[in-house]
């Protein structure tokens, strides 16, 4: 596997996207730059992860800036001694309290190296990653988009993905999940730096940016 680390990768990665795909050299030019969004591999990425679901990604730092000031360090242990006030004082719903104290047993106490898991297929370590209650697929996805880098990963239940896809390629309504999957594998096997450059196509159409904290 590639991993994609730098920005060079990213540029490689999007000149072959837009000779394979023509209609991606307008997109790139309204994206202007693609972020490398590259996290370090572990529990404190996997944990910033938890917290953008389902939140805007204004909400999502913010709630992580106060979990990371109140747990210091963010680490499975200290997660684990935290207690509920303290999660509420963060702005953690229970279901993502659940999960980031799931994830930090599995780390603490089950043997999930999320370390290993970026060197790993990325069917066995999504297999793995949503073996923990609540690890959803799109956080896995995320996660070895973000923290492994790879290449040809694409979320395509990540809705701002969705709606950057149907802008810029006209299609109304925007593709739900098993068309956007559809779509992407056109992509591979650089769907990884596609999903960051619909990202960066969201944030210059959309004024603002809807890619996860990581």
């Amino acid at each position: 596997m590639q991993r994609i680390e730098t920005l060079e990768h990213i540029g490689q990665g999007l000149e072959a996207l837009c000779a394979a795909d023509p209609r991606l050299v307008r997109v790139r030019e309204m994206a202007r730059e693609v972020p490398l969004r590259l996290s370090e591999p572990g529990f404190r990425s996997l944990a910033s992860i938890i917290v953008s679901q389902q939140v805007s990604r204004a909400s999502a730092a913010a709630i992580f800036g106060r979990l990371t000031r109140l747990v210091d360090p963010l680490d499975p242990e200290s997660v684990l001694a935290a207690g509920e006030k303290t999660f509420r004082e963060a702005g953690l719903s229970r279901p993502k309290q659940r999960t980031l104290l799931a994830v930090a047993g599995a780390v603490a106490h089950d043997g999930l190296d999320l370390d290993h898991l970026c060197r790993l297929d990325p069917a066995d370590a999504m297999k793995s990653l949503t073996a923990v209650h609540g690890v959803g697929a799109w956080t896995a996805e995320v996660y070895l988009l973000f923290a492994a880098g790879h290449p040809d990963i694409f979320p395509a239940r990540d809705v701002a993905l969705q709606t950057a896809v149907g802008h810029a390629l006209g299609i109304d309504p925007r593709p739900a999940e098993k068309a956007l999957t559809g779509l992407a594998e056109q992509w591979s096997p650089w769907r990884g730096v596609a999903a960051r450059l619909f990202w960066a196509y969201y944030r210059e159409t959309r004024g603002r940016d809807a890619a996860p904290v990581a």
